[in-house]
């Protein structure tokens, strides 16, 4: 399959209808949020109602965020207002993805698309024009006009060094490559006998683990899957492979086995 090929998935709408804010808030606030713990107060927000007026949104940002020290060093604006706009003309949403973490498992877990709500309202987070923020501005705009790269003057000489042909760490990749040597294909019908064996144990595998269990060239092998396998699209078993009808012969359990000799007798 191509990367560019489109697989149905299950999407969860159990929060299709949830109002969800879409808030865009300045650079330095996101870099600090970012460094921040997951149990950290980040800040607080404050609606004011009147009648008759729209909401007046602020965000305050919590001591424990004005603290944490980034690479420029900066003090930023502890209080900022939210500018709310209504989404009228236009349908948007949030989606999380759930990715799984154990993907060598013989049945993997597959990722879980979430629809987390609509967007109903877009707030634009703005600081007060307050002297910490022109200080900010001022300092951005000097360290943008810094140019990127400077002269500076020698005054030693400076000792050459003779260019590296090839790295250590890639010569030893090529060494390890050769010892190893390629994979070589076995008959086929000798990667058919290992098959069959691991399928009795299992209904289905990915091709990592028919990788392993065979210890042949992925290629090779999917060329002999495509003919007595096939491949899963759609979940339960997404990704997975498993034995055509025609050539499953599972092990009886024991006491089935009893059964049918007792019969024969």
């Amino acid at each position: 399959m191509s990367k560019d090929t489109h697989i149905d998935r299950d999407l969860d709408l159990s929060n299709a209808n949830r109002g969800v804010w879409l808030v865009k808030v300045p650079k330095y606030v996101a870099n600090r949020w970012e460094k921040a713990p997951n149990d950290m107060e980040v800040g607080k927000l404050k609606i004011t109602k009147q009648q008759g007026q729209k909401p007046q949104v602020s965000l305050t940002l919590s001591s424990a965020i004005l603290s944490i020290s980034d690479a420029a060093n900066e003090n930023i604006p502890k209080d900022h207002r939210l500018d709310v706009s209504t989404v009228t003309q236009q349908t948007l949403g949030v989606f999380s993805h759930v990715i799984p973490t154990n993907t060598d498992s013989v049945v993997p877990e597959t990722e879980k698309l979430y629809m987390e709500g609509k967007i109903v309202q877009k707030l634009e987070c703005r600081p007060y024009a307050d002297n910490c923020y022109m200080k900010l501005k001022l300092d951005s705009i000097r360290k943008a006009s810094l140019p990127a790269r400077k002269v500076k003057q020698l005054d030693r000489v400076v000792q050459s060094y003779k260019p590296v042909s090839d790295h250590k760490n890639n010569i030893e990749y090529m060494e390890r490559k050769k010892a190893e040597g390629k994979k070589a294909r076995d008959d086929k019908d000798a990667v058919l006998e290992m098959l069959y064996a691991a399928f009795e144990k299992h209904q289905y595998y990915n091709i990592k683990d028919l990788v392993k269990i065979t210890k042949q060239p992925i290629t090779y092998l999917k060329e002999i899957l495509k003919e007595v396998c096939n491949y899963n699209l759609k979940n339960p078993h997404k990704n997975m492979w498993e034995l055509k009808p025609e050539y499953r012969h599972y092990k009886q359990p024991e006491s089935e086995a009893k059964k049918e000799d007792s019969d024969d007798d």
